[in-house]
């Protein structure tokens, strides 16, 4: 970051001027942005939380009459502007081959942060003799604009930030932002060393000075990091991206500070420090808190001792006792450290809890009687912690190994993150998922029907869609979807929506004479069909079908039957969540659609990757 012999004196003050007071305005434009987003986030959810005072009258206007809804209305301009903005920003997207998907949000704020960091890179670069973009002006300045940025680079990249305190969004939403701000940050100190070295003829005398060493040995260490953080990389070597990125930031991040030192500008790298220890501390609070009865190195009852259980090849499931002070909201999601299975002992990993943190299903009233006895193995959906582990590769891939053999490993918790959807105040609930992604939509189709009991939610219809490879899969969850079916009140209608894309690859399973397997109690005997229980089969609303599910015309058919508010909530991969964003576009939630008695629809996309 030095400047050239070359600069006078009248440069050289400009040159420092603009290099503080350029940084600051663009922070300033930062957090102006932040700030209208967090009231239009935090808006959004008051006005989720208040909508149910106001839906009966609202209801009185966009009812449907035999699936048809009704006449036009210029009353409903203001939610058609809504849902606009929804699917222009959310569901309009970039598609990059296969597993790569930007929506128009993302490739928003992508672009103006960028055109963003390189205006203030380029303008006012005359020099005092009146050289047009003077290579030491720019050069220079985009280092201090990068540096600037790296206190928000580093915030966006832990679980416990500013960010999403003031725009409400969760960590895992941004962490697109963190990576594409780092990569841009990366860009600049490119263009910086580049201009540098051919600014200063002195260049190669230069390296043996501490500065100098301090910064290119920061850039190798950015440079290495930028690589394995790219997903191919990434999602085939997640430990290694785990290991190089905690060292290679810890390397760049002092090597930035000392290059930057000389210059004054170290005064942007220390806050990084603070923001990540500051993450660091509260995740530790919450080990502590939550995994109490390790640090005794006692084992036995209380310790949280976590049963494995190789459900299928590609899945894995661990149950483990729910720590005492530990709560969650349907949808979030825990870190879980097992230094037995991973590489190093504080190797975390996150997870969807798959279980329900209610009692209301787990103890049937006594007009709910009969439903008690399939409460079954389905209790620890809301007596313990349940995660379903997709086996990839690396750390799965040694779980999937001990679920072989049945083995008890100790596992400490961190967490809940991430949001829970509030959908309270929507009359139409449809949850889509595939294979493990039910890990999301389960707790949150138990949660409306149990706040649709207790008259907390104007769900009037839930739809339960699962697209899985074998028919077995459905054991994973069966009992658990038979005791909630059994207990919605008659108010909601609910239905189950089975699409097995494969055929069972278990022979036995293929008549009912053949199947028969019996419970605990000698006299309760579950008679199966495909792998699927008669009294799961029996149940209202429950249809399966041995096909691929028509995403498209599931959710087109759900909106043209229903009226008020919406919400579908997917969580699967990258194909499934393109499906349904697809499905959701213009004109089925369009504003002529909503102008006409159509249901304002919210999407909630929970799709499987790596954080």
């Amino acid at each position: 970051m030095s400047s050239s012999d070359q600069f006078s004196e009248a440069d050289q003050t400009l040159f420092d001027d603009e290099n503080t007071k350029y940084p600051e305005q663009v922070w300033y434009t930062l957090a102006a942005f932040l700030f209208v987003i967090g009231c239009f986030q935090w808006g959004l959810f008051l006005h989720s939380k208040f909508a149910r005072r106001g839906h009966h009258e609202f209801d009185e206007e966009t009812t449907t009459t035999n699936g048809v809804h009704q006449k036009f209305s210029l009353r409903r301009i203001p939610l058609a502007l809504i849902n606009f903005y929804r699917v222009v920003a959310f569901r309009w997207t970039l598609e990059i081959g296969q597993s790569y998907t930007l929506n128009m949000a993302e490739v928003f704020v992508t672009v103006a942060y960028i055109v963003l960091l390189l205006i203030y890179a380029f303008i006012n670069t005359t020099s005092v003799e009146g050289q047009k973009l003077d290579i030491i002006y720019w050069s220079n300045r985009i280092a201090f604009l990068a540096s600037s940025q790296f206190p928000i680079v580093t915030a966006l990249g832990t679980k416990n930030n500013f960010v999403s305190l003031v725009t409400g969004i969760s960590y895992d939403k941004l962490n697109y932002i963190h990576r594409m701000t780092a990569r841009t940050c990366f860009m600049l100190l490119w263009v910086h060393g580049a201009g540098h070295i051919v600014s200063d003829p002195d260049f190669e005398e230069s390296l043996s000075e501490p500065w100098l060493r301090a910064g290119v040995t920061a850039m190798v260490a950015f440079s290495i990091l930028i690589i394995v953080s790219l997903r191919p990389v990434r999602s085939k070597m997640y430990e290694v991206f785990f290991y190089v990125h905690f060292l290679g930031v810890l390397i760049f991040l002092v090597g930035g500070y000392y290059h930057t030192k000389g210059a004054d500008g170290s005064y942007w790298i220390w806050p990084s420090f603070v923001f990540w220890a500051f993450d660091r501390f509260i995740r530790a609070v919450r080990l502590v808190v939550f995994n109490h009865s390790y640090f005794g190195f006692k084992s036995g009852t209380g310790t949280m001792d976590a049963a494995t259980e190789l459900l299928s090849e590609n899945v894995v499931r661990l149950r483990l006792c729910r720590p005492p002070h530990f709560h969650w909201s349907p949808g979030q999601t825990a870190y879980l450290i097992m230094p037995s299975v991973s590489t190093l002992p504080f190797e975390a990993h996150p997870f969807t809890i798959a279980s329900f943190d209610s009692s209301l299903l787990s103890t049937a009233s006594a007009e709910d009687q009969s439903s008690a006895e399939v409460t079954g193995s389905s209790a620890p959906f809301w007596k313990e912690l349940v995660f379903l582990v997709n086996v990839q590769g690396g750390f799965t891939k040694k779980l999937k190994e001990v679920a072989v053999k049945k083995e008890t490993i100790k596992v400490f918790v961190d967490g809940p993150y991430g949001p829970s959807p509030d959908l309270g105040s929507y009359d139409t609930s449809v949850l889509v998922a595939g294979g493990s992604g039910v890990s999301y939509t389960l707790p949150v189709f138990l949660n409306i029907i149990e706040r649709v009991r207790k008259g907390k939610s104007s769900c009037t219809r839930v739809v339960f869609i699962w697209s899985i490879r074998g028919a077995e899969y459905v054991q994973w969850i069966e009992e658990a979807l038979i005791n909630a079916v059994q207990l919605a009140p008659p108010s909601l209608a609910v239905s189950i929506r089975i699409f097995i894309t494969a055929s069972s690859s278990r022979e036995d399973h293929s008549s009912i004479s053949s199947s028969t397997e019996k419970k605990s109690n000698p006299e309760h005997m579950v008679v199966r069909k495909n792998s699927l229980s008669l009294s799961f089969l029996s149940l209202r609303g429950v249809k399966t079908e041995n096909r691929r599910a028509d995403l498209d015309a599931l959710l087109k058919e759900e909106v043209n039957v229903t009226s008020g508010r919406m919400s579908v909530g997917v969580c699967g991969s990258q194909g499934i969540a393109r499906a349904v964003r697809h499905a959701l576009r213009f004109p089925v939630s369009g504003p002529s659609s909503i102008l006409s008695g159509g249901p304002s629809v919210t999407l909630h996309v929970e799709s499987f990757g790596y954080a």
